[in-house]
């Protein structure tokens, strides 16, 4: 991780991101997608890079020429209810937002399940949706569970065709058959940054 980190600079980008919540311009349905493949990426004990350590991604192919992630697994200090303070139904809501990765952090995605192919929304795989469309995350908000199977990120993964195939080569990652239970479950989370990181940056 580069020197001088700072969290309150992060905490803040990411607030207002959240906040404003632009369109993407990937796909916006599973229509405008390739054919889906999707794997789990376990990070090696002692993968050196901090963004990546003790990580959980999803890795899709269907967003671009070149595999595109989310980590799954990394909760940032940011309670959900704190960026729709007009949402008063949220404020019971202990829910983190989640660091996606590295890579466009002022982007957001979110991870949802649902029954059927939901508009604004591409398939992330069997039952689960990635999207980040701002009305059609204020609508899953508006249930009466708002935060059931369903995960807010700021940034995501990626890599340069033939990148994530070396790595995984020299054994930087294990490959594991996507469960969505994996997706949503609470087990195993590592806070990002990680206190080591922290520690680095004061």
């Amino acid at each position: 991780m580069r020197s001088g980190f700072c969290l309150q600079c992060y905490v803040a980008g990411a607030l207002c991101a959240l906040l404003l919540l632009p369109r993407s311009s990937w796909p916006t349905s599973a229509s405008d997608a390739k054919p889906l493949t999707a794997i789990l990426l376990i990070a090696r004990d002692d993968l050196p890079d901090s963004n990546f350590a003790d990580s959980v991604v999803l890795v899709m192919n269907n967003l671009g020429p070149a595999p595109v992630g989310i980590i799954i697994n990394r909760p940032m200090p940011i309670p959900v209810s704190r960026l729709f303070p007009d949402l008063n139904r949220l404020a019971q809501v202990r829910d983190k937002v989640y660091f996606g990765g590295p890579i466009g952090f002022g982007s957001v995605w979110f991870l949802f399940r649902a029954a059927t192919p939901p508009e604004h929304a591409i398939q992330a795989c069997d039952g689960v949706y990635l999207s980040a469309d701002r009305q059609l995350l204020l609508q899953l908000l508006g249930r009466e569970k708002p935060m059931d199977t369903l995960r807010i990120f700021v940034g995501h993964a990626g890599w340069a065709p033939g990148q994530l195939e070396a790595e995984v080569e020299q054994r930087d990652w294990t490959l594991k058959r996507v469960e969505t239970e994996a997706i949503f479950s609470g087990k195993s989370e590592h806070p990002w940054p990680s206190p080591q990181a922290q520690k680095r940056g004061t």
